[in-house]
């Protein structure tokens, strides 16, 4: 093998840049790259030793890799959250009356796959739409920015305010909005979205919208003005039926949705907005459950998955699903998707570090979960609580030991003798 032709393979495995899809570029080159990775190749451990040093020093870095950037596997919660999304996405897409767009609100813990989910369901429906512009010719729309962004993908700011998350929204089209009134930011990300084409509107994190007195007011106008501006609104959150953010609305007990009445603040007034009421479909993204068969089997489904992406030398069918091993998982994590994929991508580094090139339960005994990132807030719960981690093997049998009480220990000497 060339010189060339490893540079080229070392570069191919190695990251570059990682879009920011808090940015309109960000995101279309997160959507356009987001499945071209190509995991390691399977090779028997003599085609390995066949090759030379370097060549196995570049496979080795290419199965880390591929460890490193395991699958979005669908699990039944993501494919309920999915199913909605699609179908929620087209149906407002394709509405040509001037009302408002039902949204959808996704509520569950932290490092349940919760924006994951969301941004692959808005990357598909991206694809579709600007397919279907494409096979219609649709006429360009006067007055529109050249940089289309058919979804604003936003983060609610960690001190997130109405005018904060409105600046938020602004700095994913790159528009500047300091300085401003929230009346003129609303009318500015009104204006952005128009002349971008934006269908979709995601705000992530949006229980950082501290429900203070003051704030409570603006909260709400924000989220109904929104919602008039003929875009799907689609809030991911930490705990939303018990942030406060729901305040002012009200559940639809026939349909489960919730309803927001028409906006009516003193401080500023939505003239486009509709005559109906708001409406948001609330959907939650549990972790797995170990309660029934049909729970357990989905379990050990996504175990399998997760298997079958792995590129150790020793792996085995059943290696995550055989014996104890889809319940020693479950306690460890709970039934969090994003602690068990840290679970086993971390298992599988160390099962390549110390040559035994498999997963065990003693292997998984040496891994600890972390859950830190940078862009979460651990005070509004975004990255949920890990499960403790298990004793020791030695410290589980010393506290199993076997009662003696009523054991048959024999005659004891001085009645024998009396005897």
């Amino acid at each position: 093998m060339s010189v060339e032709t490893r540079l080229s393979q070392t570069r191919f495995i190695l990251p570059g840049e990682v879009p920011d899809r808090e940015s309109a570029e960000g995101w279309t080159t997160w959507r356009l790259t987001r499945h071209s990775f190509v995991p390691a190749p399977r090779i028997s451990r003599a085609v390995y030793a066949s090759k030379s040093k370097r060549d196995q020093a570049i496979h080795d870095l290419h199965r880390r890799a591929t460890h490193a950037n395991l699958p979005l596997l669908d699990t039944p919660m993501s494919l309920a959250v999915s199913d909605l999304m699609q179908s929620r996405l087209l149906n407002n897409a394709l509405k040509k009356k001037p009302t408002t767009r039902p949204g959808i609100m996704i509520n569950g813990g932290g490092n349940q796959g919760k924006t994951e989910t969301a941004a692959e369901a808005a990357a598909a429906f991206e694809d579709l739409w600007l397919g279907l512009e494409a096979f219609v010719d649709v006429p360009e729309l006067p007055g529109a920015r050249d940089l289309r962004a058919t979804i604003a993908y936003v983060q609610t700011p960690v001190t997130a305010t109405p005018k904060s998350t409105c600046q938020a929204i602004l700095d994913f089209f790159g528009t500047s909005g300091h300085n401003m009134t929230l009346t003129q930011l609303v009318r500015q990300v009104r204006a952005s979205l128009r002349d971008h084409r934006t269908r979709v509107l995601i705000l992530d994190d949006i229980t950082r919208l501290r429900m203070h007195r003051k704030d409570d007011q603006d909260t709400l106008d924000l989220i109904r003005a929104l919602m008039s501006m003929r875009v799907t609104l689609v809030l991911i959150g930490v705990g939303i039926p018990d942030s406060g953010l729901l305040s002012g609305g009200w559940q639809n007990p026939k349909t489960g949705q919730w309803e927001f009445p028409e906006p009516g603040h003193q401080d500023w007034k939505d003239e486009a907005a509709t005559q109906t009421a708001r409406r948001f479909d609330l959907v939650d993204l549990r972790p797995f459950s170990y309660d029934t068969a049909d729970n357990i089997a989905s379990f050990v489904d996504h175990l399998t998955g997760l298997e079958n992406e792995l590129r150790l030398f020793n792996a085995r069918d059943g290696m995550l699903t055989g014996g104890g091993m889809p319940e020693y998982i479950y306690r460890r994590t709970g039934g969090v998707v994003g602690l068990i994929e840290r679970l086993i991508e971390d298992g599988a580094s160390l099962a390549m570090d110390t040559g035994i090139e498999e997963i065990t339960e003693e292997l998984l005994d040496s891994v600890i979960i972390r859950t830190q990132h940078p862009k979460r807030d651990r005070a509004a719960g975004e990255e949920g609580d890990v499960p403790p981690a298990l004793p020791a093997k030695k410290a589980v049998q010393a506290r199993r030991a076997r009662n003696t009480v009523f054991d048959d220990k024999g005659i004891p000497e001085i009645t024998a003798a009396r005897k």
